[in-house]
């Protein structure tokens, strides 16, 4: 008898940053959106990055910027079909940052909220209010007694005066798997999977486990590298800029703190232009500083004093 073997899966992690939305790429998928995912082509691409170049290029119409190999994902049963005995699936997840545009009518796919996925992420507008109302209550009632588990909830999701750490998204989300608290938990136990208040939106497979992955590591890279100007046309005003890393860091942040920072670093230079659509003062527009990888090993755009204004 033959066994079911493995298969390589390609899923990628498609980020956009419009107005101060942080949006992902989705595609249709049989019961729920997914991540866009394609099999990797073991003749034709060389590389693990040229077959996700490939095939979204083939699948969206446009070609990819800045990718990046996130994780690789193979936990037992993430793809159901492994359950009616065929292969594994293992799935290599690239992150990949473009500015939106928009996709051909051919192509079942649309730009989602990050934040509809993962809403206790977003403190943009002060704490969110669900992750008292909603989440605490019935983490610690899975918690119980246990000292251990409360302490965890405490710690990952910053309750009873634990500071809040804005990279342990993965954390929380698989906290929340755990608690049988996520759509896909209560689905992949053949349970109900309508969301609970508070939840976010459900994507296939274990694509928000990867989503959330992404998320923590944008957070965190742009400490030290200038990923956010793969989502900025080449001229921008600090206005913009400071709403990308705002969007993607899902706080606000001190609006002059962060230009000092931004100009001090020397991460950017003044254009000569003006940009005058806003209806108000013409705002400066500035450009990357590409020189400052010769001058700086990590040249982020934000430090830890700046991320809370309040």
């Amino acid at each position: 008898m033959d066994e079911p073997g493995v298969v390589i899966g390609l899923d990628a992690v498609i980020v956009a940053v419009t107005g101060d939305t942080p949006r992902v790429l989705t595609a249709r998928g049989e019961d729920a959106d997914a991540l866009p995912s394609g099999p990797l082509d073991v003749e034709r691409h060389q590389t693990l990055e040229r077959g996700v170049r490939d095939w979204v290029a083939r699948s969206t119409g446009f070609g990819l910027g800045y990718v990046e190999q996130l994780y690789s994902f193979g936990d037992r049963f993430r793809d159901p079909r492994e359950r009616a005995g065929g292969a594994r699936v293992i799935s290599v997840a690239y992150l990949a940052l473009v500015r939106e545009q928009a996709l051909p009518p051919t192509f079942d796919a649309h730009w989602r909220d990050v934040y509809a996925f993962l809403p206790w992420e977003d403190w943009r507008h002060d704490r969110p209010l669900l992750i008292e109302r909603d989440l605490a209550p019935r983490l610690y009632a899975w918690a119980g007694d246990d000292a251990r588990r409360r302490q965890r909830v405490d710690l990952t999701f910053g309750l009873n005066g634990a500071p809040w750490d804005p990279e342990r998204t993965l954390e929380r989300y698989e906290l929340l798997w755990e608690a049988g608290l996520v759509a896909e938990a209560r689905r992949d136990h053949g349970g109900d999977a309508a969301p609970l208040p508070g939840t976010g939106r459900a994507l296939a497979l274990d694509h928000r486990r990867i989503l959330a992955t992404a998320l923590g590591r944008l957070r965190g890279k742009i400490r030290y590298r200038p990923v956010v100007f793969e989502l900025l046309p080449e001229k921008f005003t600090l206005s913009q800029l400071q709403r990308v890393v705002e969007a993607l860091a899902g706080n606000r942040l001190h609006t002059q703190n962060f230009r000092r920072l931004v100009e001090g670093a020397g991460l950017v230079e003044g254009t000569g232009e003006r940009d005058c659509s806003t209806g108000g003062r013409p705002a400066e527009l500035f450009r990357f500083r590409r020189d400052v990888f010769r001058e700086r090993p990590q040249p982020g755009v934000y430090y830890p004093g700046a991320w809370w204004s309040r």
